[in-house]
């Protein structure tokens, strides 16, 4: 299973790749195994400030429909264009193209409390 080093991780099983005051979320590749066939994300919070662990969409798979939650505090400057014409590059490519939004930081020391890779191969063990 790819968990990689340099992305942080949840409990719920999304990951955050820090870029200065921003960071990109995505689902990680045992959460989209988990889930399966993934056929639609809904991510309707562009330009909302949201607070950690806040709800910022869903992904609906063939067989059920899992909230998306935020790893930070943040504004959600961006959602992943591509996804509403191939959700299934979440399955695909969950660390690059199956992103699902960008971020302004509002806390970047919240990020230190976040799982690292170890962290979360235990918690998945892998």
């Amino acid at each position: 299973m790819n968990i990689p080093a340099e992305l942080k991780y949840t409990k719920d099983h999304e990951w955050i790749r820090i870029q200065g005051d921003q960071a990109v979320v995505g689902i990680t590749e045992f959460a989209q195994g988990e889930l399966g066939d993934i056929v639609f994300v809904d991510i309707g919070t562009a330009g909302q400030s949201l607070d950690r662990e806040a709800v910022f969409g869903t992904v609906e798979a063939v067989k059920t429909v899992s909230d998306l939650f935020m790893p930070v505090s943040g504004t959600v400057e961006e959602v992943n264009p591509g996804l509403a014409d191939d959700p299934a590059s979440v399955n695909k490519d969950p660390y690059g193209a199956g992103w699902m939004v960008r971020v302004k930081l509002a806390d970047p020391a919240q990020v230190a409390e976040l799982l690292s890779a170890d962290q979360y191969r235990a918690l998945v063990g892998a």
